[in-house]
């Protein structure tokens, strides 16, 4: 590859693609509102016999971020399935009977408990803790938990990470999330166990969930990730072995600014493994 350049259409990468596995908050929309196009590009993918499967680091079940989509003005028809790390996060407490957990997040992602026997206990005497976020992440960095993640190493807790990213957009701004924190304690020795992206059980869920809804089987040439994290959208379609469409709005919108194609030198740079194209936003 000499030179990756920008794409200013899906439908000029989806000749040979069956299924989307597209990240939503960044690419679908910022947090506070839909994008139109984005919407109706994977509505028109679907349209066309595709199947699209919405695969998010949302510390919430899938039913729960369709209920956020619905207010963003996200419509149901512009996906076929939600994948979400909530959910994996939701297997491993039903996996742990009769342990408790310190629950580090806002009280807005307390639908992750939804119908579980889960038993909390202050940090003092839980068996491990789950992190969903910082408990106030307008305000709130990582370095606000270093006392916390130090008391939790002096017990050897494992943390539960519920979102490995380590921002998100929200409007025009970053705000920190329950990567960050675990990337903290990660770095005082603590283990940690991540669920989302880039780590694989995220991704073999969306495929299942692609496969449920099509009549032949899947061959990962045909799949196509979209996303806007080298971190976790990149990375994990890299590692899962499909092509990735890297979407430059989102949380690395700054680094892309009036760039029309990079060389070889700067892709490595910026990415390691290089995304298949890069386009600013996504529309059909």
């Amino acid at each position: 590859m000499t030179t990756l350049r920008f794409v200013e259409n899906l439908r000029d990468l989806t000749a040979n693609v069956d299924v989307l596995l597209s990240d939503i908050w960044g690419v679908v929309h910022n947090g506070l509102v839909a994008f139109p196009e984005a919407c109706e590009a994977l509505r028109t993918f679907r349209r066309r016999g595709g199947t699209v499967v919405l695969i998010t680091n949302a510390p919430r079940p899938a039913d729960s971020v369709q209920r956020q989509l619905r207010k963003l003005g996200v419509a149901d028809e512009t996906y076929d399935a939600i994948v979400s790390s909530g959910d994996l996060t939701r297997l491993f407490v039903a996996e742990h009977p009769g342990k408790s957990m310190f629950w580090l997040g806002p009280e807005r992602d307390n639908s992750i408990y939804r119908g579980l026997e889960a038993a909390f206990a202050p940090i003092e005497r839980a068996d491990y803790i789950v992190c969903t976020g910082p408990f106030d992440d307008e305000t709130e960095t990582p370095e606000d938990y270093r006392a916390m993640m130090e008391q939790a190493r002096t017990r050897n807790l494992p943390l539960i990470c519920a979102n490995p990213d380590i921002v998100v957009e929200r409007g025009d701004r970053l705000i920190y999330c329950a990567g960050a924190i675990a990337e903290l304690y990660r770095e005082l020795g603590g283990e940690v166990i991540f669920y989302g992206k880039p780590h694989r059980p995220i991704y073999e869920r969306a495929m299942a969930l692609a496969a449920a809804r099509r009549t032949a089987g899947i061959s990962p040439r045909r799949v196509l990730a979209i996303g806007d994290s080298v971190r976790t959208d990149l990375a994990g379609a890299h590692d899962f072995g499909i092509n990735c469409l890297f979407v430059t709005r989102g949380i690395h919108a700054g680094e892309f600014q009036g760039v029309d194609a990079l060389d070889a030198a700067t892709v490595k740079q910026l990415f390691g493994h290089p995304p298949l194209a890069l386009t600013r936003e996504l529309r059909w």
